[in-house]
């Protein structure tokens, strides 16, 4: 038994015993099986035998030719190489569809149709799969044929227009953060798809369109617009209204971000500042007030906070109990003592880089909790494996290797 057979072995994670059948590739749809795979769920991941997923070769290459990325997006899963435009490839994902609970796909609507992979086609082999389907946007609607990359949601769903300076075009958030947002109601429908089985028996699709998963968090933008004409625009560090929250300069060049915009909040602030007077201030006095006056508040603050080190207005305001914290870089994460004594960041064996750190498993379970089982594996690396695993024999692996199927 093989090292990853093994911990694949080893009972853990809510989700265990979980079947998931990954056929994206890139972000939305792997981070949707990153994270079912996280929690437990056997992971097979299906790539094209030529170049496996393009994001193995995404993000900052390392000396020795690989990429962290992928070691993250692609852990506990177990690749498996398919060619999908082939008729062999594609019975071979009708047999692996026999033991799946949840296929995950993020092609362009309409390709698995085109393959003869579509729900009708596999819900007939197995009533009870749930089929997950990201796409930029939904798998309906007049703009479902459109390739939708995960900008052009953020784009649609409102999030880019109000990222940024207002002197500035809009902005990005420097992550793939629509991508990911689909991805994560992508999980949250597989869940609760896999919770409705357990009444009916019977699977269904997740349709999950990454222009509405960042429309499902911009908050009350919608509505203030309809209800009262309102439209939010970019406002750079703060939001409008909302003092003081804001990141102010410290003497040694570093930046704390101070939030005590509610009135209790702010009392200890004034006291931590030593002009308890503010709190009694008409300017200051109530939230509605500050907000009024939130540019020369800011400024206030910036004066004094200037005057301090990072350090001292850590400490003071911790003294005080004002909610604050540094802007953190990967450098402050891997060092930061709240980090270390949750293990945020765990550090996972890798067969070639020795070991890789990463962000752990979120969130924690009391009983079950998920974890990272192995880094993402080498292209096809379960092939083999797999495919002996749903009934093939040694000499139909070979065959089907030599044909270029796998």
């Amino acid at each position: 038994m093989t090292a990853q057979q093994s911990q694949r072995a080893d009972p853990g994670g809510p989700l265990t015993g979980v079947r998931v059948l990954e056929m994206g590739q890139l972000i939305a749809g792997p981070f949707a099986g990153q994270l079912l795979g996280d929690l437990g769920a056997d992971v097979v991941k299906v790539e094209d035998p030529a170049r496996g997923d393009p994001i193995r070769s995404w993000g900052r290459e390392l000396p020795q030719g690989q990429s962290v990325w992928w070691s993250i997006i692609g852990r506990n899963k177990q690749s498996v190489t398919i060619n999908l435009r082939s008729q062999e490839g594609q019975d071979l994902v009708r047999r692996l569809v026999t033991e799946t609970d949840v296929l995950i796909e993020n092609f362009r609507p309409g390709t698995l149709e085109k393959w003869g992979l579509g729900y009708d086609v596999l819900s007939e082999i197995n009533p009870g799969i749930i089929m997950v389907r990201v796409s930029g946007y939904g798998q309906d609607g007049p703009y479902a044929g459109r390739p939708g990359y995960g900008a052009i949601g953020e784009a649609m769903g409102g999030l880019r227009y109000v990222v940024g300076d207002p002197s500035t075009p809009p902005s990005r958030t420097g992550i793939s953060i629509g991508d990911t947002l689909a991805a994560m109601f992508a999980a949250i429908g597989a869940l609760a798809a896999l919770q409705e089985r357990h009444v009916t028996g019977r699977g269904q699709v997740v349709d999950s369109a990454i222009y509405e998963a960042v429309l499902g968090v911009m908050e009350s933008l919608v509505p203030e617009w309809t209800s009262s004409g309102f439209q939010r625009e970019r406002t750079g560090a703060i939001l409008p209204k909302i003092a003081p929250s804001n990141v102010y300069p410290t003497r040694d060049d570093g930046w704390i971000l101070i939030a005590a915009n509610q009135d209790t909040v702010f009392r200890r602030l004034s006291e931590a500042l030593g002009a308890p007077e503010l709190a009694e201030d008409e300017r200051y006095a109530t939230h509605v007030a500050r907000g009024e006056h939130q540019v020369e508040l800011d400024t206030l603050i910036a004066d004094f906070t200037r005057s301090r080190s990072l350090e001292e207005m850590e400490t003071l305001l911790n003294d005080y109990g004002v909610p604050n914290g540094r802007i953190y870089r990967p450098r402050d994460m891997v060092q930061d003592a709240q980090f270390l004594a949750r293990e945020s960041i765990t550090s996972i064996a890798h067969p070639v880089l020795g070991s890789v750190a990463m962000q752990n498993v979120f969130p924690r379970l009391s009983r079950t909790r998920g974890r990272v089982r192995w880094p993402g594996p080498r292209l096809g690396e379960h092939t083999d494996e797999v495919l002996r695993r749903i009934g093939l024999t040694d000499d139909q692996v070979t065959a089907l290797h030599e044909a270029g199927v796998v």
